[in-house]
C-alpha cells in the first residue's frame, strides 16, 4: 500500500455481541468453520418466551431465533446506573454502551486512560425502535404507576443511543443518533469517516444495535414477506425465499490513518472510501430497491477509493435472500463496475446474514467486521445455504461469484481488498471500499529482559476474571510482545480500585503469574526486575505510574488484549403474562429495593430524624435497599430526571422547596439534610429553630457547624 494516507481511516478498534458469538473473536471462529447461529426453539421454550397462543401447532408459525444470548443481562453498577434505571433502559442502549466501552478498550483508547485524555470522540450509530418499551414496559401497569413518563422516552428513544454514550464515558466529540432503516451502521460508519476527514473529531465511534424482543419465540410465515418459511438466509441461491431477522450490535473505533500509523496504534483495515445516497422516487415502491441507486452509490464509493476495482478480492454483500432483492443487488455491482473494468467473476460475494441472520439496523456494521476480519487473517469465509445460483441473477455476466466454501485469499501484486454494500427500505444505500491494514515495520530485539503488566477492576471478581482472560490470551499467544502488551495496560486502560500486579519475562511466565503460579512480585531477582516489583508494588498501593519509566527500551504498540469482564445482572420487566427464564435473581416489579452497589465511600447509617427521612426518599427514587449519609446521589444512579422526581418528593414530605443545583452542587444525604434544616430555619419561628437546632446537635461536630 502507498504511504500517502489523505483521505484513508484506520479501524482500529472492533467490538460485538452476535447470535452465537459473545464477541468479535467468537464470531470469526463462527464465520470460518460455516456455523449457523439461528436456534430453533422446542415448544416449552417457544410458551417461556411468550409465543402466541397455538403458535406451537401452527404450520405458518417458524420457531427460528437469531438473537444473542443475555439480552436481559447488564452491568449497571460500572457505569453508575441505578438497578431501577437500567430496568427501564432499553436493552439496545445497554447493549450499544457496553460495546462502545469495549471497542475503545480494543483499540488502547479506554475512556478515562491517560491514552484517551487529549482525544476528541465523536459517535454515531442506530437502534430498532425500542421494542422492549412497546412489548413490555407498556404492558406493566407497575411502569405505569411509578415511572415518569419522560423518564420512559429517555430511556427508550433512539435519540438517547449516542449521547447517552457520549455521556457516561466523557466523550466530547459529535454525538449522532443516525436512522435510515437496514442501512443505519454502515451509514454510521460514512458519517464518522467524514467528521475525521474533516478534523471534526480525533477518534470515532460507529456502530449499531437491534434487539426485536418481540421475535425472541419465533415468527409467523406469510407468502412474499421478507421472512423465510424454514428459518435460513438463502442468499443469491435457486431456494431464496426470504431471511430471519436476527439481534446483535457492533461498533468500530476509527482514526485517520495517518494518526494511527503515528500513534503506533494496531490497525485491523482501512477504509479508502465511503459513500451514500438515496434512490428518490423513480421505483416501484417505498420499500423496493433500485439498481440504478445501488449502482450509483458504489461507483462513487469506488471513485473515493482512487483503485483499480479489478483488484478487489471480495464483496461482503446486502444478500437478503430474497426475490426482488438478490437479482437488483448484482445488478448494481455489474453496473458499478462495467464502467470501470470488463472482467467478469473476478470477486469472490458472501453475506453474513446466511449465518447470523439480518440484524436490521446492524446488519452493515455486522457485514463490515465480517470483511475486516477476512482481510485480517487472509480467508474468505463460506457464504451458506448456497447450492444453485438464483436463475434471475446473471452472475456470468458480473464481477463476482458466490463463495459458498472456505477459501484462502492470497496477497497478490495489490493488496487485499474488499467491498462491503448495505441497502435500507426507504432507499438510503451505503457502500465502503476496505483495504488491509498496512505493513508494520520491522523492530530491534526488545533489550528488556523483565515487563511490568498492570491490571484493574471495579471489583475483585471482575480483577480475577480480567486475569484469567489475559492468561488465556498469552497462552493462546505465545509469541505476544509483551512490552506493547504493557504499554498498552499501562496507557490505554482506565486505573480502578482493585489491583494486580505482575512481572514477567515471556508470555508463558505472564501466564504462570497471573494465574498465581508462580510469584508475580517476589522473585529473588535484581536489577531491572526489582525496579518493577516496586512499582508494582506502587500500583496496588494506588499511585500513577509514569509510562516513560516502565516501558522504557524501545518504541511501543498499542496491541488488541482482552477487554474488561463486564459482571452482568438481570434487569427486565417482563410483560404481562411471561417469564423469561432467569439466569439470575429478578425483580418482578419496580417497587422491589435492590442492594447498594459497591462505591468508594465506606457506608455510615443516617444519624438523625432528617437524614433518615432524606435516606428514604433517596431509597424510594433510586431504588435502593441502603443508602449511606455520604453515598453520592449521582453515584448511586442519579440524574436530572430522577433528581427532578426527589426534589418532589421532598417538597411533598418536608414542606421546602430545595433548589436543584444545591443537590448537584453537594449531592450526598448529609448535605442535603443540612441543605433542609438550613431552609426550614428561615422560614421557622424561635420555637421550631430550636429543635432544629438540636437536630443539627445530633450530627458530629464538623458538619453541624457549617
Amino acid at each position: 500500500m502507498a504511504q500517502d494516507f489523505e483521505g484513508a481511516v484506520a479501524i482500529v478498534g472492533l467490538a460485538g455481541r452476535f447470535p452465537g458469538a459473545r464477541d468479535v473473536r467468537a464470531l470469526w471462529r463462527n464465520l470460518r468453520d460455516g456455523v449457523e447461529s439461528v436456534r430453533f426453539l422446542s415448544r416449552e421454550e417457544m410458551a417461556a418466551l411468550g409465543a402466541p397462543p397455538g403458535a406451537a401447532d401452527d404450520p405458518a408459525w417458524v420457531p427460528a431465533v437469531a438473537m444473542p444470548e443475555g439480552i436481559e443481562e447488564f452491568d449497571a453498577p460500572f457505569f453508575g446506573i441505578s438497578h431501577r434505571e437500567a430496568e427501564i433502559l432499553d436493552p439496545q442502549q445497554r447493549f450499544f454502551l457496553e460495546t462502545c466501552w469495549t471497542a475503545l478498550e480494543d483499540a488502547g483508547y479506554a475512556p478515562g486512560s491517560p491514552a484517551a485524555e487529549e482525544a476528541v470522540t465523536a459517535v454515531f450509530g442506530g437502534a430498532t425502535t425500542s421494542t422492549y418499551l412497546l412489548f413490555n414496559l407498556a404492558r406493566d401497569p407497575q411502569v405505569a404507576a411509578t415511572v415518569d413518563p419522560l423518564q420512559l422516552i429517555v430511556g427508550n428513544a433512539v435519540d438517547s443511543l449516542a449521547t447517552r454514550v457520549s455521556y457516561k464515558l466523557n466523550l466530547k466529540g459529535s454525538s449522532q443518533a443516525v436512522q435510515c432503516a437496514c442501512s443505519t451502521s454502515l451509514v454510521a460508519v460514512h458519517f464518522a469517516c467524514q467528521a475525521l476527514l474533516n478534523q471534526e473529531c480525533d477518534m470515532a465511534l460507529a456502530g449499531g444495535v437491534s434487539l426485536n424482543v418481540g421475535q425472541r419465540a419465533g415468527y409467523r410465515f406469510q407468502e412474499d414477506s421478507i421472512l423465510a418459511p424454514d428459518g435460513h438466509c438463502r442468499a443469491f441461491d435457486a431456494g431464496a425465499r426470504g431471511t430471519i431477522f436476527g439481534g446483535g450490535v457492533g461498533v468500530v473505533a476509527l482514526k485517520r490513518l495517518e494518526d494511527a500509523v503515528r500513534d503506533r496504534d494496531t490497525v485491523r483495515a482501512v477504509i479508502l472510501g465511503s459513500a451514500v445516497n438515496n434512490d428518490g422516487g423513480l421505483k416501484v415502491g417505498y420499500t423496493a430497491p433500485s439498481v440504478e441507486g445501488q449502482a450509483e452509490v458504489i461507483a462513487e464509493a469506488l471513485s473515493v477509493a482512487g483503485i483499480d476495482p479489478a483488484t478487489i478480492g471480495y464483496i461482503e454483500g446486502h444478500g437478503t435472500g430474497t426475490a426482488l432483492g438478490d437479482p437488483v443487488e448484482i445488478q448494481a455491482l455489474a453496473k458499478a463496475f462495467r464502467s470501470y473494468t470488463p472482467q467478469q467473476g473476478f470477486a469472490a460475494l458472501g453475506t453474513i446474514k446466511s449465518n447470523i441472520g439480518h440484524l436490521d439496523i446492524a446488519s452493515g456494521v455486522a457485514g463490515l467486521i465480517k470483511a475486516v476480519l477476512a482481510l485480517q487473517h487472509g480467508e474468505i469465509p463460506p457464504s451458506l445455504h448456497f447450492e444453485r445460483p438464483n436463475p434471475r441473477i446473471d452472475f456470468a455476466a458480473s464481477p463476482v461469484h458466490v463463495n459458498a466454501e472456505r477459501l484462502e485469499w492470497k496477497r497478490g501484486a495489490e493488496p487485499r481488498r474488499a467491498g462491503v454494500s448495505s441497502f435500507g427500505f426507504g432507499g438510503t444505500n451505503a457502500h465502503a471500499v476496505l483495504e488491509e491494514a498496512p505493513g508494520v515495520p520491522l523492530r530491534a530485539a526488545d533489550p528488556s529482559p523483565w515487563h511490568l503488566l498492570v491490571l484493574s477492576a471495579k471489583t475483585e471478581p471482575a480483577l480475577a476474571v480480567a486475569a484469567r482472560d489475559l492468561a488465556g490470551h498469552f497462552r493462546e499467544n505465545p509469541a505476544a510482545d509483551l512490552g506493547d502488551a504493557a504499554f498498552t495496560l499501562l496507557t490505554g486502560r482506565q486505573a480502578f480500585t482493585h489491583r494486580l500486579a505482575v512481572v514477567c519475562r515471556s508470555a508463558s511466565d505472564a501466564a504462570a503469574c497471573l494465574a498465581g503460579e508462580i510469584p508475580a512480585l517476589d522473585r529473588q531477582e535484581d536489577g531491572r526486575y526489582a525496579k518493577l516489583a516496586a512499582a508494582g508494588r506502587r500500583w496496588l498501593a494506588g499511585e500513577t505510574l509514569d509510562a516513560g519509566e516502565i516501558c522504557a527500551g524501545r518504541e511501543r504498540r498499542r496491541v488488541p488484549l482482552p477487554t474488561y469482564p463486564f459482571e452482568r445482572h438481570r434487569y427486565w420487566i417482563d410483560p404481562q403474562g411471561t417469564a423469561m427464564p432467569a439466569a439470575a435473581p429478578t425483580s418482578q416489579t419496580l417497587q422491589t429495593l435492590h442492594a447498594r452497589p459497591a462505591l468508594p465511600t465506606p457506608f455510615v447509617a443516617p444519624r438523625s430524624e432528617v437524614e433518615e427521612r432524606v435516606a428514604a426518599l433517596w431509597r424510594e427514587v433510586l431504588g435502593v435497599a441502603e443508602v449511606g449519609v455520604h453515598d453520592s446521589f449521582l453515584e448511586l444512579g442519579g440524574d436530572s430526571l430522577l433528581a427532578t422526581r426527589l426534589m418532589a418528593r421532598l417538597r411533598e414530605e418536608l414542606g421546602v422547596d430545595l433548589a436543584m443545583d444545591r443537590l448537584f452542587e453537594e449531592p450526598t444525604v448529609a448535605a442535603v439534610a443540612t441543605a433542609l434544616v438550613e431552609a426550614r430555619a428561615a422560614q421557622t419561628d424561635d420555637a421550631d429553630l430550636a429543635r432544629l437546632l438540636a437536630e443539627i446537635g445530633a450530627l458530629p461536630e464538623e458538619e453541624a457547624r457549617g
